[in-house]
């Protein structure tokens, strides 16, 4: 079965008319309009993606001209082919533009967000993005009552800390590769330095929905971090809780675990 897609007819170009018989505006190019049009195309069919002729149909466009529109789009990272299938999906490139865009950009309402954590939780609640293959604190709210030391603008470890086994444990086997550290440098001693104990904890991350950190990094620094992702399942921030172990002991992980997933869910695009 197809999938059902659905997007605007492009309208643009200064030739003339487009296949729909609107007229164009003589500053629009007809090309770029078709392609942004296939772009939401293929966003609207969702994760499963959707065929060339479905696609075109969508756009009120040949197969030839649709194939050759997203195999260009496609050299630029923006979408994705699955040679078995022939169906087309977003690709990685529109991740990296968001990332480049900042999260104040793509995400929504974040130190509205961070705010509420940080009151339901009473410990810090912090915001990292990954850029250029390292992750970086970007907004932090601390309570009120609580006087912490500043993460904001640090860059993350990604083997010892909750906020970089997310990044490590929703990357793609190919990105979680390139990201991986060489040598898993040992910071404290919770920090894990075997790669076989590590994988198994990002894959516990992932089957439960956020990761935890022990200490790893800094001993005073304890929590739990949970991925933001947008509507393709890709990595767009990530969002931590963090205090000192005397107050954010291991039985109050899940709990604090279940309030970053259902807040990285409300700064998550819709």
């Amino acid at each position: 079965m197809s999938a059902r897609v659905s997007a605007k007819k492009p309208t643009g170009g200064p030739a003339g008319p487009d296949n729909s018989g609107a007229p164009l505006s003589s500053s629009r190019v007809q090309s770029v309009d078709r392609a942004v049009s296939l772009l939401r195309a293929v966003a609207d069919a969702g994760r499963g993606g959707a065929a060339t002729v479905a696609l075109g149909e969508s756009c009120g466009l040949n197969r030839a001209t649709a194939w050759r529109l997203l195999s260009t789009l496609e050299t630029h990272g923006l979408v994705v082919s699955d040679r078995a299938s022939g169906r087309w999906s977003l690709g990685p490139g529109l991740v990296d533009i968001a990332r480049s865009a900042g999260s104040e950009v793509v995400l929504r309402d974040v130190h509205e967000v961070l705010q509420s954590v940080a009151l339901q939780s009473g410990e810090t609640a912090a915001l990292a993005v990954l850029r250029h293959g390292s992750l970086t604190y970007v907004d932090e709210v601390f309570p009120s009552t609580i006087v912490s030391a500043s993460w904001s603008g640090q860059q993350v470890s990604l083997h010892a800390t909750s906020t970089g086994k997310v990044a490590l444990a929703w990357a793609t086997e190919e990105e979680q590769a390139r990201l991986m550290p060489r040598r898993l440098k040992r910071y404290t001693e919770s920090t894990i330095t075997d790669r076989t104990r590590l994988r198994a904890d990002l894959d516990l991350s992932r089957e439960r929905g956020y990761a935890t950190c022990h200490g790893e990094f800094d001993e005073s620094a304890w929590g739990v971090s949970a991925p933001v992702l947008d509507r393709t399942g890709q990595l767009l921030a990530v969002l931590s809780i963090w205090g000192p172990p005397t107050r954010v002991v291991p039985e109050r992980f899940p709990a604090l675990g279940d309030i970053t997933v259902q807040a990285a869910a409300k700064m998550a695009p819709r």
